[in-house]
């Protein structure tokens, strides 16, 4: 039936086609399609024009939402061609009402409701890793990276989304007026694909147009919405042959200078004021990457440095769990799926920001390192190291320093696919050795199988040895392990589970990792009905599940923590949608654990709940308002929690965005002296002011103020991005305090600034 209603779609796919007087379409299907080679050049410049490609067949789609399946309702053609060394692809978007078509930032990797055409390439054909590419009527570039089928973990915080990823291609798009068109040129050297013995290479591809003021979604080939960002899943990408590609090797050398100077607060000799102490920067060093093979790349950095990197959002913490923040620094994105092990929640083996960076996010120079990523054989392999020079870093309220010994961290990751094209199975080994003599190593191994149609077993398990710990006479080998049982049906329609049964004890500790807290045994289980209600509703789905998880302690088998409650959620055909939660936890705390320097949440066992909705509207609007709000009791008192995340694309030129969070927390029966003592309000505000002239010179301003810490920070980056590779980047931050009167003596106003300039520039030998 399935098959014949895909027969139906193509058939009327191919009417509307000849009715428009296109040329012959590639049909979608289950088996391999030959794409064109070209012989002739291709000038980009956004309408594909040029001779090579009137013999190339478009690829014509339907909508994915909001009526899926149906026939586009403004007419579009896809090409894709190759020659010895691109990978070429052109969208011709007409359109009825040229003056509706959205562009509405000229920043890069930014789409902000904007038209826009976007190509997702799974070059090593292994139905779970991907690279994405996209533009608008702007010619924007936009790429990104994503792993694990576009499964699990959202597309935020460390999530399968990776927006951080860079690499080398180019695009031109140009408006007329019957619509708007692009034309994309990506490098084989940029998109590493494995080459099969009969000199041919098989590659999965995913096209698709987002019409804005339509808030419709044109794919091919045609998907289904049967899970969250379907359109995205390598699995249900169509497969395409590309004959005779020859591997064409490059190497990239990229030096760097930076020069700046800057002051931050520290206490003089005798304890009884503040000062500041000024330093100047004047840094050199480079990156080199090199290509072994067309499926591998190795990359060699010598005084590394990430000056140029965005400033971390900063979180207000109510929990007695540390923050998770995500990588951002360029060097460790490309193919950073082929080192993720991820072992539940946020937690993972590997974490990159261990390295390079203390705990409250401060830089440690890197001396240089390497990393090797790629595919030999059936084999995925990554590999790292990298040295870390000693380090004397001032605490957050600068009375006192943190000494950190040289270091040299130590990653391999390799795994494989088993059993069918969408299981593997693999291990990784990590290292962190200090120079005084401190050392932490862990080992895990994995393997996720697909089972049966859209249902997935996982199976890890991972073991640390840390010095500290492996040192004490009681120490039990066991206790440093962490196994992890999860099954899962990773499809949106009708029933989906997933349920998990995780253990870790006491000692599991990864050096280079991430673990919110050890020494538990984990029952998680998630169940839950999706309806795709069809055409004649305003919904394309909606959900409603159930969703309950208890930590369990190992000694005595009590619980530590518990949470369960139902969830229902929505999209709809105008781009908005909404999830409306209920939750009753419990929390059995053994220590008490702060919230501010006043507030502190006493040990003891407490009952309570909580609900929430939250409401997005279409990101298509120039406009955005998204509410979200959490009421309920909170341990022994009472919590509201309220956020308002604005957006405004004033225009091509300039896009405001914030986020403004407040918790309003009381404990009216507590019997304390001070009234503070049961009170908090915490304010979390963050403000981005994003110009661009065009799509090579903008600025973006972050400014963050963090009522908890008493601290407003800005963070101002200025990029003239003169071709991919070569870019001139002003960086400035301050910080101030906006209470000075916390700490004796008196803090100063301003706490730290600086200023960098830094200069990259990429060499092709």
């Amino acid at each position: 039936m399935i098959r014949l209603k895909r027969m139906a779609g193509c058939i009327l796919v191919g009417l509307v086609a000849l009715c428009a007087g296109v040329p012959t379409v590639h049909a979608q299907g289950e088996g391999i399609l030959t794409l064109q080679r070209i012989n002739e050049p291709i000038y980009l410049d956004g309408p594909s024009d040029e001779s090579a490609w009137r013999g190339v067949e478009p690829f014509l789609p339907t909508q994915y939402e909001p009526e899926n399946g149906a026939p586009p309702t403004e007419r579009t053609e896809f090409r894709v061609a190759y020659d010895d060394a691109y990978l070429y692809l052109s969208l011709r978007a007409y359109e009825s009402d040229p003056d509706g078509i959205r562009s509405n930032t000229l920043y890069r990797d930014r789409l902000s409701g904007d038209d826009h055409f976007e190509i997702l390439i799974d070059t090593y054909n292994d139905n779970e890793t991907g690279v994405l590419f996209t533009t608008t009527p702007a010619g924007i570039r936009r790429d990104a990276a994503l792993s694990n089928d576009a499964s699990g973990g959202g597309i935020a915080g460390g999530g399968w989304l990776n927006v951080d990823f860079n690499t080398y291609w180019d695009v031109a798009a140009a408006v007329t007026d019957s619509g708007w068109f692009a034309e994309l040129r990506v490098p084989f050297s940029s998109l590493r694909f494995q080459q099969r013995d009969d000199d041919t290479v098989v590659i999965g591809i995913a096209l698709q147009r987002k019409v804005a003021r339509k808030t419709e979604r044109l794919v091919f080939p045609s998907v289904r919405p049967i899970a969250d960002f379907a359109f995205l899943k390598p699995s249900l990408a169509q497969k395409v042959m590309l004959r005779g590609i020859r591997p064409h090797l490059p190497v990239y050398v990229t030096p760097y200078a930076l020069a700046g100077g800057g002051e931050s607060a520290a206490l003089n000799r005798g304890g009884t004021a503040f000062q500041h102490n000024r330093e100047w920067s004047r840094e050199i060093g480079g990156d080199l990457k090199y290509s072994i093979s067309n499926n591998a790349t190795l990359d060699l950095t010598v005084n590394t440095d990430f000056a140029q990197v965005e400033a971390d959002d900063q979180q207000i913490n109510l929990t007695r769990f540390s923050l998770f923040f995500p990588e951002k620094r360029q060097f460790f994105q490309e193919r950073a799926g082929i080192f993720d092990f991820r072992t539940g929640g946020l937690s993972r083996l590997f974490h990159s920001r261990r390295i390079g960076l203390t705990e409250d996010g401060r830089p440690v120079r890197i001396l240089g390192g390497a990393r090797l990523a790629g595919r030999f054989g059936r084999w995925d392999v990554g590999v790292l190291n990298m040295q870390t020079a000693k380090s004397e870093t001032p605490t957050l309220n600068n009375s006192a320093s943190l000494n950190l010994p040289s270091e040299n961290f130590g990653v391999v990751r390799a795994r494989r696919q088993v059993i069918n094209p969408y299981s593997y199975t693999g291990g990784m080994l990590t290292s962190r050795v200090g120079a005084d003599g401190s050392y932490n190593f862990a080992y895990g191994l994995d393997g996720v199988i697909r089972v049966f149609g859209d249902d997935y077993l996982t199976l890890q398990w991972a073991h640390s040895f840390d010095h500290e710990r492996v040192e004490l006479e009681n120490y039990r080998a066991l206790n440093g392990g962490r196994l992890t049982i999860e099954m899962e049906r990773r499809r949106r329609e009708a029933w989906e589970y997933h349920t998990v049964l995780a253990w870790a004890g006491a000692d599991y500790d990864p050096g280079i990792g991430f673990s919110q807290r050890n020494d538990f045994t984990l029952l998680d289980n998630t169940l839950s009905y999706t309806w795709l209600p069809g055409t004649q509703s305003a919904m394309i789905w909606h959900t409603l599940g159930v969703q309950g998880f208890a930590f369990l302690r190992n000694e005595d088998g009590s619980i530590e923590s518990a949470e369960v409650g139902p969830q229902w959620e929505y999209a709809a055909k105008n781009g908005t949608g909404a999830v409306l939660e209920a939750r009753l936890l419990y929390e059995d705390l053994p220590f008490s654990f702060a919230l501010s320097d006043d507030v502190v949440v006493p040990a003891g066992k407490y009952t309570f709940y909580r609900v929430g909705a939250s409401y997005h509207e279409t990101h298509t609007r120039l406009f955005q308002l998204r509410p979200e709000i959490q009421a309920g009791t909170f341990y022994d008192g009472w919590q509201v929690t309220a956020q308002l995340t604005p957006i405004w694309y004033v225009s091509p030129h300039l896009e405001l965005a914030g986020s403004y969070q407040y918790s309003h927390i009381r404990f009216p029966d507590r019997d304390v002296v001070m009234a503070s003592d049961r009170r908090l309000d915490a304010h979390l505000a963050r403000l981005r002011i994003g110009t661009a002239v065009n799509t090579r010179i903008s600025t973006n301003l972050f400014v963050q103020y963090n009522s908890l810490l008493d601290m407003l920070s800005a963070n101002v980056r200025f990029r003239y991005n003169l071709r991919e590779g070569n870019d001139l980047w002003i960086v400035y931050n301050q910080g101030m305090n906006t209470d000075r009167y916390r700490f004796d003596p008196r803090l100063l106003l301003v706490d730290n600034q600086t200023i960098l300039v830094k200069y990259t520039h990429t060499f092709q030998l």
